[in-house]
This record gives C-alpha cells, sequence and structure tokens, in this order.
C-alpha cells in the first residue's frame, strides 16, 4: 500500500505520527509525508479557541501551514496517489484539508487526544461554550474521517457509538530510537545510586504533585537520585512537595533526539500519577519509551496500563505518594528485584515496537481497500 502521512504534526515533539509511519514501512508500505508543522503545543492549541482573538490567531496559523501543505501534497500525489492518507495527531483540522484534497481516498485519523477532554484535564475550558465547541470539532473529526486510530480500549468507548465502528485500537509504542538507546546503555555498577527519571508536561493528567510528593520522602543520603525533565503547570507544586528528599536534578527542556539516550542512563522510569478521568484511559507515551530504553517502570495501577503490561511493570494506586515512594526504595534496596524489572519490561516492551504496533492498522487499512 501507498500510505500519505499528512498534516500540521509535530513528530519531535509527539512521536505517535513516527511510530506509525515507521511501522508501516518496516511492515512493507510505501510512506510519504506531507507534513508542514503548525509550531503550536497541545495546551497552545486549546487555549487559542477559548476565545475570538484566539481563534483568529489559530485560522491565521493553519492558513499560512496549509498553504505550503497544499504544494507538497500536490507535488506527492503528482509522484503516486497514495491509496490511504494518515492524519496526524491533533489533526482536528487538518482532517478536513485531507477530505478535500483527497476525496475519494480513505482518511485515517489518529485521534490520540480528545479535544474535550484534554480540555477538561487541564482545567481550561471544561464547561460552557468552550466545551461544545471542543465537542464539535472531535465530532466532527471523527464523522470526516474513514478510519479513526485510538490508543486503549477506554478512549475507543468514548468515540459516539454511531461512529464507533471507524475505531481501531493501535497501542502507542516507541520510535526505534528508544529500544537503540537501551541496548546502548553502559551496565551500572551494583553498589551505585539508583538512578530514577520522571519527564513529561507536568500536567494534572501525569500527576506531578504525587510524583513531587513521592521524591519529597525518599531518603536525602545519596543512595536514589532523581532527574525531573519538563514543565508545565503543575512543576511548581512538584518541587516544592519534592524539597527535602531524594537530591534532584531539574532540567526544563531536553531536545528530543537527546532524550533516548539520556533517559537509558537511569534505572527506573516514573509513568504517571495522576487520578483524572482522562489518566485512567491512557498508557503514555513513557510508560513505553521507558520500558523500550530497558528501565523498570513504575506507574499508577489503572486497567489501561494493566492490559498493556501486566507484571512486567510495577504499579501503585494513583494518587498515592507514599505507595509510589516505598516502590522506588525497594527497587533501591534489592538490586536482584531491579534487574528483574527492568528485564521484564524489556521484554513487554518487544510487543510495541513499531512494526508490532500499527498491526490493527494495517489490519483494517487491507479490509477497507481490499
Amino acid at each position: 500500500m501507498r500510505i500519505l502521512a499528512f498534516g500540521t504534526y509535530q513528530a519531535a515533539d509527539h512521536p505517535r505520527v513516527r511510530v506509525l509511519a515507521d511501522g508501516l514501512r518496516e511492515r512493507g508500505h510505501q510512506v510519504a509525508e506531507a507534513n508542514v508543522p503548525l509550531g503550536l503545543s497541545t495546551k497552545e492549541r486549546v487555549a487559542m479557541l477559548g476565545g475570538a482573538s484566539g481563534a483568529l490567531r489559530m485560522v491565521g496559523r493553519l492558513a499560512r501551514s496549509w498553504s505550503r501543505l497544499v504544494l507538497v501534497s500536490t507535488r506527492v500525489r503528482r509522484r503516486a496517489r497514495p491509496d490511504a492518507v494518515l492524519v496526524g495527531y491533533m489533526g482536528h483540522f487538518d482532517v478536513w484539508l485531507a477530505r478535500l484534497l483527497f476525496p475519494r481516498t480513505p482518511v485515517v485519523l489518529d485521534h490520540l487526544v480528545f479535544a474535550a477532554t484534554t480540555a477538561q484535564d487541564r482545567g481550561v475550558g471544561a464547561t460552557g461554550v468552550k466545551q461544545r465547541l471542543l465537542r464539535f470539532l472531535d465530532r466532527a473529526a471523527l464523522t470526516i474521517a474513514d478510519v479513526v486510530l485510538v490508543d486503549t480500549e477506554e478512549h475507543r468507548d468514548v468515540v459516539p457509538p454511531s461512529l464507533r465502528a471507524k475505531a481501531v485500537v493501535v497501542p502507542v509504542g516507541a520510535t526505534g530510537a528508544w529500544y537503540e538507546a537501551g541496548a546502548r546503555a553502559a551496565d551500572r555498577r551494583a553498589d551505585a545510586p539508583l538512578r530514577v527519571v520522571f519527564y513529561g508536561l507536568f500536567t494534572p493528567l501525569q500527576g506531578a504533585g504525587t510524583i513531587g510528593r513521592a521524591v519529597g520522602a525518599l531518603p536525602d543520603d545519596g543512595s536514589v537520585l532523581v532527574t525531573m525533565i519538563g514543565s508545565g503547570q503543575d512543576l511548581d507544586e512538584a518541587r516544592r512537595a519534592a524539597t527535602g528528599g531524594a537530591p534532584t536534578e531539574w532540567r526544563s527542556w531536553v531536545d528530543a533526539a537527546e532524550l533516548p539516550d539520556l533517559v537509558a542512563a537511569h534505572d527506573v522510569g516514573i509513568g504517571i500519577a495522576g487520578t483524572t478521568e482522562k489518566a485512567l484511559k491512557v498508557v503514555p507515551n513513557k510508560v513505553y519509551q521507558c520500558a523500550a530504553a530497558g528501565l523498570a517502570v513504575v506507574t499508577s495501577d489503572t486497567a489501561p496500563q494493566r492490559r498493556a503490561f501486566g507484571d512486567a511493570v510495577t504499579s501503585f494506586p494513583a494518587g498515592d505518594a507514599a505507595a509510589l515512594a516505598a516502590a522506588v526504595r525497594a527497587l533501591a534496596d534489592d538490586r536482584d528485584l531491579l534487574a528483574r524489572r527492568r528485564a521484564a519490561a524489556a521484554t513487554a516492551a518487544d510487543r510495541f515496537r513499531p512494526a508490532a504496533a500499527v498491526a490493527p492498522l494495517e489490519d483494517r487499512l487491507t479490509t477497507l481497500l481490499g
């Protein structure tokens, strides 16, 4: 099949589309790209829809990106018309353009994020006019697409019943860079401090405050060293809560190309700890990535994460900082346990390499295209 990955997606920030494209290539399909990044984060996109001025700025950004995207798409189409168009993450608007440019071609929408629930999770536009607008955008995007990709069964259940037959569950997975970083990582001495890492946008979904409190409950004797990477709305809360605990390096930003090797130099990766409705529906990028890099993973005990990784990760009750801290201390105190947890996570991660992750999408496209 010839697949065109299309849209204003930002693969460096949101690698899901890279997993999809790489996986399809690895399964023998031709994947071209027509990509003009919009240059806005998820937070900025949601916030800009909150008022007339923000919506106008969004329209201006889209107009500039789309004008270039049309040119790129035209060049690709002249070489070979695609059998299917894959609209990348945050494609609520791009799917409209894809349908206009490719009216007779099946359009696949990677609907990893529902705009309405994302706004609720982040406390932005949880009610009122904005929420109605975001629900409309979600519904319209799902209606336009021929195939809708979601990451968990829980998110499939959010798709309106009349459109749910379009939905295909494709796990987020991890790009090959994470597996390669794990293979390169140097062995660490058994008596070295336990290295723990968390990275993210410090949103309520991630439970950054809970993670901060867990760090604050860890010993400050140097037996555990923590790296916290990223910034966001709950960063200050996390930093305050971590005061007095394990020695912690706070890094506001790491280039996406450098992140896999940096993470792979640690022993333990923290997934999420949030208790929001959305937090109970996801398996976050970092759980797949840390497992692929060969880290032991400690994350909240939720149905989708349990379904994906089972006992290969160490789970704790969502929102329970004391339980998270206890799980990390147990790994610091028992290096044989740490080795077993690292091996288990790496073995489980093999099921989510790009070629394996996209198998359900390939099946659906094969059926759709005959």
